[in-house]
């Protein structure tokens, strides 16, 4: 079984295209299931609608918790673009899907953690915190998303944390879609696109504050080293 992780789209349609593009020149997969926060972005209900008519499986991430109760222009204005169906369909996803996926046994889809969306875990957070955040879960790999930072890490005791990395709004230092796939192994991804045309587009769309919000990220300009403390930071490192 082979799954595509993807994490962090917000409704950046060139990236999620680029990368669907990408799967199926390299011959597809079982399932993707997609790790939260495809909303809050610019053209997010194209996203919805091409991931849904591929079968993709839904877990919830805070973006879209903020959609649904919006609570400042950029979470109104991305409400006032769904339907009441999308709506409804959004609040019905769960916090966590599970999987048992050949080569590495039960594996854990979350947006954050298990038991939330939006505590913070980035390669450097202390092994004993990580630990903490993650006790009782019963799985042999967690992938999570919610930082737009790629990484592949060992928590005491065993269990392997892997951040998915973003599609759409990613903090890499580079340009590019970041996913990855599953089975058997776990592999981390980048898709590259003609990110200069996507910012066109999603710029066109009316998006509040898009350029301060998109524009470094598209143009590889936030480094993850960069993104990496300033999450620390809101952990309260």
């Amino acid at each position: 079984m082979r799954v595509a992780a993807l994490y962090d789209v917000n409704g950046n349609l060139p990236a999620l295209e680029a990368v669907l593009a990408d799967l199926e020149r390299d011959g597809g997969v079982d399932e993707i299931v997609v790790g939260g926060d495809v909303l809050w972005g610019p053209i997010q209900s194209e996203c919805l609608s091409l991931l849904g008519n591929m079968g993709a499986t839904f877990v919830s991430g805070n973006c879209e918790r903020d959609v649904l109760s919006p609570d400042s222009d950029v979470d109104r204005w991305c409400n006032e673009q769904l339907g009441e169906h999308e709506r409804a369909s959004i609040a019905s996803w769960p916090l966590v899907v599970e999987r048992d996926i050949d080569g590495l046994g039960p594996v854990v889809f979350c947006h954050a953690t298990p038991h939330d969306d939006e505590t913070i875990l980035t390669r450097i957070t202390p092994d004993a915190s990580v630990a903490a955040e993650l006790a009782g879960v019963d799985a042999s790999v967690v992938i999570c998303g919610h930082t737009h930072v790629q990484y592949d890490r060992l928590v005491p005791g065993g269990l392997r944390l892997v951040n998915a990395g973003s599609v759409g709004l990613p903090y890499e230092g580079v340009a590019g879609a970041f996913w990855a796939l599953l089975g058997p192994d776990i592999e981390l991804r980048r898709t590259a696109y003609d990110t200069e045309h996507a910012l066109a587009r999603l710029r066109e769309t009316g998006f509040p504050r898009f350029d301060e919000i998109f524009a470094g990220s598209l143009e590889g300009r936030v480094a993850a080293g960069e993104a990496t403390t300033e999450f620390e930071s809101r952990r309260g490192a």
